[in-house]
């Protein structure tokens, strides 16, 4: 699952559970967005017109009482259950099989994570962000109400032992769907920086399509003349940019340094933490990277799961793509709308147009170029 952590500053590293969590400081470092309702707006009913507002009870039998059965999954922010919310918890509501999320009150994750959610998923739509359907704030009660994803996340399913495995289309098709979230988040009026994209936060309808979830750490991006936010770092170990962890300097290209993390395991088939390989290989990123712009040791450590499913030259491409996303140089990673545009004609055009894209006489390959100018050190 990772590891969470928050660093209150350089000097000193307090450590966490991969869901637990730590509360954000007080101020602005909420990550909620500037336009946001808080605890009392919600109680009160002033919430997002698109968002149900839920009783404690209505949520309680949404679950048959919490069953324990019902639970998905738990972790410092409390449980998720599956639930059902029909005519039978409200009158007249469309049956709808729904996600719910109730916050452990003695956990790490306060109500400024739960109002962060809140305000940035009642606020925006997109296909690749989960649906946030309701909530309920109803004395201490804090729960969040999620279309249901019913194929779980992105982890359950690319570190599965037994079992079907993602086949090569399916984890192009994730990658593609997760980069136009994030492209969303980037590209909105005020930034978003998701801060926590990892493969436990890409959850998986029916059909595999990718949503991101859980907005918890959510931050407005810089705005204006501003180069960065600063905040006090926070995340998972393994998936954050180098230089936000060195200086709490937080840009949008922090959130690409993520994608390029996990793109890396998507084609690897490996944590980004793994200490249960030799020490050398403990981390992904620092492991595979140098290895990713060498065909031949690139097509050695592949997914073996994956043999015969896909062409030499188009794997070469995407791990070329994730070894630019995780660039020590922050002006060196693409947007992700280029990611988004590079994923797309991987998608779309054929081997031959692919050829196109191969520089000719050398083993790498130019699918982004740092801009000029760009000196290497990181914004």
């Amino acid at each position: 699952m990772g590891i969470c952590f928050s660093i209150e500053d350089q000097n000193h590293l307090s450590i966490s559970d991969s869901n637990a969590k730590p509360k954000p400081a007080v101020g602005h470092e909420s990550g909620a967005p500037l336009a946001s309702m808080n605890i009392k707006d919600l109680r009160e009913g002033a919430g997002y017109s698109n968002v149900d507002i839920f009783t404690y009870e209505e949520l309680r039998l949404a679950t048959k009482h919490f069953r324990p059965d019902f639970i998905l999954g738990e972790g410092g922010f409390g449980v998720v259950y599956k639930g059902v919310i029909d005519h039978s918890v409200r009158s007249g509501y469309k049956s709808t099989e729904v996600a719910i999320k109730e916050l452990n009150r003695e956990g790490f994750q306060g109500d400024r994570e739960w109002l962060a959610e809140v305000n940035y998923l009642g606020q925006f739509s997109h296909p690749n962000l989960v649906k946030l359907i309701g909530y309920c704030c109803e004395d201490d009660h804090r729960l969040l109400v999620y279309e249901y994803m019913a194929s779980g996340s992105l982890e359950k399913h690319l570190f599965r032992r037994v079992g079907s495995t993602l086949t090569w289309s399916k984890r192009m098709k994730i990658a593609l769907h997760a980069a136009r979230g994030l492209a969303f988040l980037h590209g909105a009026e005020r930034p978003i920086i998701y801060r926590d994209f990892k493969t436990s936060n890409i959850l998986l309808d029916a059909d595999f399509n990718a949503k991101l979830s859980d907005f918890g750490l959510a931050k407005d991006g810089p705005m204006g003349d501003q180069t960065h936010v600063s905040t006090r770092v926070m995340g998972t170990y393994g998936y954050a940019a180098p230089e936000y962890v060195m200086t709490g300097h937080l840009t949008a290209r922090s959130d690409v340094y993520g994608f390029g993390v996990v793109l890396l395991e998507m084609l690897i088939g490996r944590r980004a933490l793994d200490k249960s390989r030799p020490s050398r290989e403990h981390n992904l990123v620092e492991w595979a990277r140098p290895l990713l712009n060498h065909n031949k040791k690139l097509l050695k450590i592949l997914d073996p799961k994956l043999e015969g499913q896909y062409s030499s030259k188009t794997a070469l491409k995407v791990a070329h793509l994730a070894y630019q996303c995780l660039s020590q140089n922050p002006k060196g990673r693409p947007l992700m709308s280029q990611v988004v545009e590079i994923l797309e004609n991987f998608q779309s055009k054929g081997e031959n147009e692919e050829d196109q894209m191969l520089q000719t006489g050398d083993t790498s390959i130019t699918l982004y170029e740092v801009p000029k100018g760009s000196n290497g050190t990181p914004t």
